[in-house]
């Protein structure tokens, strides 16, 4: 918002054209926004005017004298207040005295100007109504931005969750009819069920974990950590998975790395990434995990694959949320499009960040930076150790 309306209401020349001269083209500062906004004058010379005006035109602030010809002030507010305009009014007038300044407020006049006034308290009341014009402005974008988020965010769910119910449904349907009855078929449709359920599941689960971690709600839990174990023991998770697909495994680390940190959010990082690798991996192919640092260094995870691999303008949408690159190679591989928002969001949190690279038919590489949290100083209640 560059410009802010203001309509200056009153039946008096020489009043309107003071404010004219005043306000018009006067600049208020706005900290919160970093910038200003110009004041744009116009101006009524009674509540019947203002209407017809109004009606025509959209202004943010009403500079509204009390006493007008036909409708009053005090009228023309209530009209307003009834049609719940967004404009903000303040109240001028000769005759101040509390019982109008309660009626006013009571009206919705956001504030009270007694005549006469000078120029700076003219402008002190439009800069303090455009700074409450402007944040309930902000506030009602932002509000609108989450909606449409949160509706942006249902709509991808329940896609995400449609497919897989519908073919535990259709599975479960050929039970019932009995078109599946020899055991090597229900045996297969059984698994099937079971392998969507299980992305199911997991979609549930990445989603607990981003919401906590975007609410600040997660619980963190620190201590000295050696990645290179976690990595361990992902490679390990992973193992079933990769030994039917016939992929090679191996960790690469000099001795432990250990770090300050939640055990629980490197063990997300390591299994979304290994997870990762051995998915979108070619048969017969490898995984590569590699750790380095810690020891008051930063901490590095390299996960490398040789699988299919992403060209860059697949590389640059990785890390939104339900984001998955759909293509031939990937039609079949199931997943949330969460787990690599969660990781980056992770990494951050520790003060790095996740580079990719990658190159089709070739093969992807993930590398994550953490810094180390520091360990909380020793507590002052402590007793004091003996020395002899």
């Amino acid at each position: 918002m560059d410009v802010l309306r203001v309509l200056v209401v009153d039946d008096e020349a020489g009043m309107c054209k003071g404010a004219m001269r005043v306000l018009d083209g006067f600049r208020v500062a706005l900290p919160e926004m970093d910038g200003h906004v110009c004041v744009q004058m116009d101006k009524a010379e009674s509540g019947e005017e203002a209407l017809d005006k109004m009606a025509a035109q959209k202004y943010d602030i009403l500079l509204l004298d009390h006493k007008l010809p036909g409708m009053s002030g005090l009228d023309l507010l209530e009209q307003l207040n009834q049609r719940r305009d967004d404009v903000l009014v303040i109240m001028i007038t000769a005759y101040a005295s509390l019982d109008v300044a309660i009626n006013a407020t009571k009206r919705g006049a956001f504030d009270f100007l007694a005549k006469p006034f000078t120029p700076e308290e003219l402008r002190d009341a439009v800069r303090k109504a455009a700074r409450h014009h402007i944040l309930r402005w902000q506030a009602r974008k932002l509000a609108q931005e989450k909606r449409q988020v949160r509706f942006q965010f249902l709509t991808v769910l329940v896609h995400e969750l449609k497919a897989p119910l519908a073919a535990v449904e259709g599975y479960l349907r050929l039970l019932q009819e009995g078109a599946a009855e020899d055991p090597a078929t229900v045996a297969r449709v059984v698994e099937r069920s079971l392998v969507r359920l299980d992305g199911m599941r997991k979609l549930i689960v990445d989603l607990l974990d981003l919401t906590r971690i975007e609410s600040g709600q997660k619980v963190r839990e620190f201590s000295e950590v050696d990645v290179v174990d976690v990595a361990r023991a992902a490679l390990e998770t992973a193992q079933p998975a990769a030994r039917e697909r016939g992929l090679t495994m191996a960790l690469h680390a000099a001795g432990p790395v250990v770090m300050w940190a939640d055990r629980g959010e490197i063990e997300i990082m390591l299994n979304n990434l290994v997870s990762n690798a051995v998915k979108y991996n070619r048969d017969g192919g490898r995984v590569d995990v590699t750790i380095a640092g810690g020891g008051g260094r930063p901490v590095t995870m390299e996960v490398k694959d040789t699988g299919i691999g992403m060209s860059k303008e697949e590389t640059a949408k990785l890390f939104g949320e339900f984001v998955r690159i759909k293509n031939s190679k990937t039609r079949n591989i199931m997943g949330s499009g969460l787990g690599l928002s969660i990781l980056r969001k992770l990494a951050t949190m520790y003060g790095g960040d996740v580079e990719v690279e990658s190159q089709p038919d070739v093969g992807t590489t993930f590398t994550v930076h953490l810094l180390s949290e520091t360990p909380p100083a020793a507590s002052a209640s402590e007793p004091p150790v003996a020395l002899t």
